[in-house]
C-alpha cells in the first residue's frame, strides 16, 4: 500500500509541474487542485484555486517560453506531502513583477510542499528566489 502511495504522489506532482510550469497550462488546476485548494504562500494573491491559476498567467506573460525541472522530489506518504525542489529557465518577453521586457534569458529555483487528499493537491507551500530574479532583470544591484 505505502508503495502505490509514494508512487500516486511522485505522479500527481510530477503531472503537476509538467502541465503547469513545463506546459503553462492553467487548466493543471481544474484537474489536480482540490476545490478547497489553500496556497499558503500566495504572495498577495488570493489563496485559492483561482488565484494559483493566476500566478500561472503572470509567469508565462513574462517568460513565454518558461521550463522548470524537478532536481529533487520527496515524498513522505505518512502525511502525503511531496516536497519539490525545481529549477525554472525562461526569456523575458513580457512584464513581470512590473518590470518591462528585458529579453535577458533567466534561471531561477524554488521549493515547493504539496500535500495531497484523495488524488488532489488540497495545500502547497513554495518559496522561490525572487532577488534573484530580480537581479538577473537589472532591478535590483547583483
Amino acid at each position: 500500500m505505502t508503495e502505490t502511495k509514494v508512487q500516486t504522489l511522485k505522479e500527481i506532482a510530477q503531472r503537476w509541474i509538467e502541465e503547469g510550469w513545463q506546459k503553462g497550462q492553467t487548466s493543471v488546476v481544474d484537474k489536480l487542485h482540490a476545490r478547497d485548494f489553500v496556497d499558503h504562500d500566495a504572495a498577495g494573491r488570493s489563496p485559492d484555486r483561482q488565484g494559483f491559476k493566476e500566478s500561472i498567467v503572470q509567469l508565462y506573460a513574462g517568460f513565454p517560453d518558461l521550463f522548470a525541472v524537478i532536481d529533487q522530489l520527496v515524498v513522505d506518504p505518512t502525511t502525503s506531502k511531496v516536497a519539490l525542489r525545481w529549477t525554472a529557465t525562461g526569456t523575458h518577453k513580457g512584464v513581470f513583477m512590473g518590470i518591462p521586457p528585458t529579453g535577458k534569458r533567466i534561471t531561477f529555483k524554488g521549493i515547493e510542499i504539496i500535500r495531497v487528499e484523495n488524488d488532489h493537491i488540497v495545500e502547497r507551500w513554495g518559496e522561490w528566489n525572487g532577488i534573484e530574479l530580480q537581479q538577473q532583470l537589472g532591478r535590483l544591484p547583483s
